[in-house]
């Protein structure tokens, strides 16, 4: 690019420039909206947090008791899981998935692509990552109920892991596949004729 030709010209002339461009805008109104209206507002308030925790405890102790556990929430606490009696879990405002909710979803709004597929595929993502969440609280109740020492190792690292790699799973399927209009998919290879 000649270096007398301005950045914002170039940008234009180069589309990839330009969803860079937009991606970064997109992406940085949903900080600001995130940050006045979560960290600002909902957040002080309270009431979404306690309701998506106490939430994500009810459909643990569910998911507990259909795989044959003696499971309840708490009843001076609903945000706490109990395995036969004895305390298992707390889900607290960290673990309760609104932040990855809106890590992925604020991906998928700011990446180009149809607003058909945005429509149904973010509250898809959203469900799937809250059922994986509830699920990891399940399984960490378990792991506290049968080896209690392997907790804190597991809720920090190995479900940390999962999580992420869940969500970066589906931010790749975005990006690389539903993203794309149908007519820039690349052609099915042909058939390589019998030699």
């Amino acid at each position: 690019m000649p270096a007398s030709v301005p950045v914002s010209a170039a940008a234009a002339r180069n589309p990839d420039n330009r969803l860079l461009l937009r991606f970064l805008l997109v992406a940085a109104c949903m900080y600001l909206l995130w940050f006045f209206g979560y960290e600002q507002w909902l957040a002080l308030d309270g009431r979404l947090d306690t309701a998506l925790c106490a939430n994500i405890a009810r459909a643990s102790v569910r998911v507990l008791r259909g795989a044959g556990f003696d499971a309840a929430v708490a009843p001076e606490n609903v945000y706490l899981l109990l395995i036969s009696g004895h305390p298992a879990v707390i889900v607290g405002i960290p673990c309760n998935g609104l932040v990855l909710y809106a890590l992925f979803g604020g991906f998928v709004l700011a990446f180009p692509g149809p607003w058909q597929r945005k429509l149904w595929f973010i509250p898809a993502g959203m469900a799937l990552i809250w059922a994986l969440n509830v699920v990891r609280v399940a399984a960490l109740a378990i792991n506290h109920y049968y080896a209690h020492q392997s907790v804190d190792f597991n809720h920090h690292y190995t479900f940390t892991f999962v999580v992420y790699g869940c969500i970066f799973g589906l931010w790749m399927l975005w990006a690389k596949r539903l993203s794309v209009r149908d007519h820039q998919l690349p052609a099915p290879p042909t058939a390589l004729a019998n030699a």
